[in-house]
């Protein structure tokens, strides 16, 4: 299998497109749709279904999906909810995402999932050992992959860390709302960065979130053991690594 769908569900849009295994380039225009407000299973689900029906892959009932959410997903119920509606919290949501769509689903979590792609196509292609790919957002989201393999739902942002949750420190919400300077925010995240190389010393850490468009501004401030390299794939990470892991049978 050479093709699968990734479909990508944040708290403000929803995205979807076909894309290429072997390279994880696009094969058809990326879609997108707002997340109905109040982001309610019914609503999203409604959206989804809109998208998938707009990428015409009728012909092809073999086509993997794969779904990436913002929640932590536990043998395919929807365990939390960020930025969309409690509702979501216990519920069978592969399951409904199944009999809407009428076809089987990989469900993941959307930061296993943009981390997944970066280690298969993007800023970690080809590395061996433990790659750790944290977004420095609201929050602090993280994936773990070991020599290709996913350990999921890491939450490595609710490390509690001096008395405090990582990401109430370090999170780029936390450099925007107290003003800090680069320099500042880089002192939090050395002390966040030097826990994880402590816990888990990786072979290598990617930084995403939008920030990391300015990477040059605060990861050369940090003093690391291990190397430390911005994301390459922006926004399409969700759609590829939801795709890339719908398929269970690739060769890495």
């Amino acid at each position: 299998m050479t093709r699968a769908v990734g479909i990508d569900i944040g708290g403000t849009g929803i995205k979807t497109a076909i894309v290429n295994l072997e390279t994880g380039e696009l094969e058809s225009e990326r879609l997108k749709l707002a997340t109905p407000e109040g982001g309610s299973p019914e609503g999203i689900v409604e959206a989804v279904v809109e998208l998938v029906g707009q990428l015409d892959i009728t012909g092809d009932p073999d086509i993997a999906v794969g779904v990436c959410f913002p929640a932590i997903i536990l043998d395919g119920k929807t365990m939390s909810a960020a930025n969309v509606s409690t509702e979501w919290i216990g519920l069978k949501a592969e399951a409904l995402f199944e009999r809407s769509l009428g076809r089987d689903i990989h469900f993941v979590n959307d930061a296993d999932a943009a981390g997944f792609a970066e280690v298969r196509y993007g800023a970690a292609a080809g590395r061996t050992g433990l790659t750790i790919v944290t977004t420095l957002g609201t929050g602090i989201g993280s994936a773990l992959i070991y020599n290709g393999v996913l350990i999921p739902n890491s939450e490595l942002g609710h490390l509690e860390i001096d008395g405090v949750g990582a990401e109430t420190r370090a999170a780029n919400s936390a450099r925007e709302a107290e003003e800090l300077s680069w320099e500042e925010w880089a002192g939090r995240l050395q002390r966040y960065y030097s826990h994880l190389e402590l816990l888990f010393s990786p072979n290598l850490f990617i930084v995403g979130g939008g920030v990391s468009k300015g990477h040059e501004n605060f990861l050369p401030l940090l003093s690391l053991r291990t190397p430390i390299v911005p994301a390459e794939l922006r926004n399409n990470a969700g759609i590829m690594g939801a795709a890339a892991l719908a398929v269970r049978d690739l060769q890495w």
